[in-house]
């Protein structure tokens, strides 16, 4: 299988009509394959929660457009704002409250030789669509 302009132009035209403004294409060749490797045409203003994969890391490479892959770092409060929970509290007693901090930005932009970057196990992130742009992305395990 060859990933030139054609096949490429065919996964944003599904990308356009996808109401996610995203379209995944599975590199696997089997079921019996639990590695993770997909293409993933992304549209400005699609949405892409802020997650992690605690047991693997991930790799993205951009084949084309121009995106941030932005890093964040988990912020817990409690009811008083504290990031501690208040002295002598029990946890179960007291509202807890998750916040995100982006902590790094990397830009994606194979016209400007910045090509991928590797997102650490268990890192929270998310994709910000600057342009239209295809990712390889690579994890350990089953899709879940």
């Amino acid at each position: 299988m060859e990933f030139d302009k054609e096949f490429l132009d065919k996964l944003f035209k599904r990308a356009k009509e996808n109401p996610r403004l995203r379209q995944n294409f599975d590199l696997r060749t089997s079921s019996a394959d639990t590695s993770q490797h997909i293409l993933c045409a992304l549209l400005p203003g699609t949405k892409i929660s802020i997650h992690r994969h605690e047991d693997t890391t991930e790799t993205v490479i951009c084949l084309c457009g121009k995106l941030d892959e932005v890093i964040y770092e988990e912020v817990v409060s409690y009811e008083n704002g504290a990031e501690e929970l208040p002295q002598g509290m029990d946890a179960q007693d007291v509202s807890r409250k998750v916040k995100y901090r982006e902590i790094q930005r990397i830009l994606l932009n194979p016209a400007e030789a910045k090509y991928g970057c590797q997102i650490p196990k268990g890192a929270w992130h998310t994709v910000e669509v600057i342009e239209p742009s295809v990712i390889f992305e690579a994890k350990d395990g089953a899709y879940k």
